[in-house]
């Protein structure tokens, strides 16, 4: 992959888009929704990529996981309009949708639970489907993050709310295990992830 310095500093060509999903603003700030924010924050403090370009819809650094070049990005479009962002990086940065990697909440597994997929549906997620609708495909890999199931009637309450203090160690664990996801992903492929992390089970 070439590499040249632009005005920001050194800038690299990225083999990954990995795309935390949620909503901007302090108020969203580590609400269950934002659960793909928060590993982007994580990814970035663990191999110093700073989140320091704002444009295409997002907040996004470049930098390198495994040695692999990759861009971390949060979209800046809310929730229902993730998809804007995801097709403006991708024809900045043109790549294959297979290496678009998306880190979402999931209210059908249970508070912390991991799940990797290569493609699908969106599942009833307002950000998925907007993805899906903009990049024109199902075909792209994603970190599902499990955040319990909402009381009926409630779902918007639920999402937008934050995590209950016993729910905090299991959460703050998950986080951390899918950021380790997103790097197996990035370095042994999607499978290897699949067979590493699918298997596991919440404490």
């Amino acid at each position: 992959m070439r590499s040249w310095f632009g005005k920001r500093g050194p800038q690299i060509t990225p083999e990954w888009i990995v795309l935390g999903l949620g909503n901007p603003g302090a108020e969203y700030a580590h609400t269950r929704h934002n659960i793909g924010f928060d590993v982007i924050d994580i990814l970035a403090s663990r191999h110093r990529i700073r989140l320091n370009l704002h444009r295409d819809h997002a907040h996004y650094g470049l930098g390198k996981i495994a040695d692999i070049p990759v861009l971390l990005a949060k979209p800046m479009t809310y929730m229902n309009r993730s998809g804007e962002a995801a097709r403006a990086l991708l024809q900045r940065y043109p790549l294959e949708t297979a290496r678009l990697l998306v880190i979402v909440d999931d209210v059908a597994l249970p508070t912390g639970r991991i799940r990797i997929r290569p493609s699908g549906s969106d599942g009833g997620h307002n950000g998925l489907a907007s993805l899906i609708q903009c990049v024109g495909t199902q075909a792209f890999p994603r970190v599902r993050v499990g955040i319990g199931n909402p009381p009926p009637g409630q779902m918007v309450e639920y999402v937008l709310s934050r995590f209950l203090p016993q729910e905090q160690p299991i959460i703050e664990e998950a986080l951390q295990r899918a950021a380790d996801a997103v790097e197996v992903t990035i370095a042994e492929g999607v499978q290897s992830a699949m067979n590493r992390f699918n298997a596991q089970s919440t404490a």
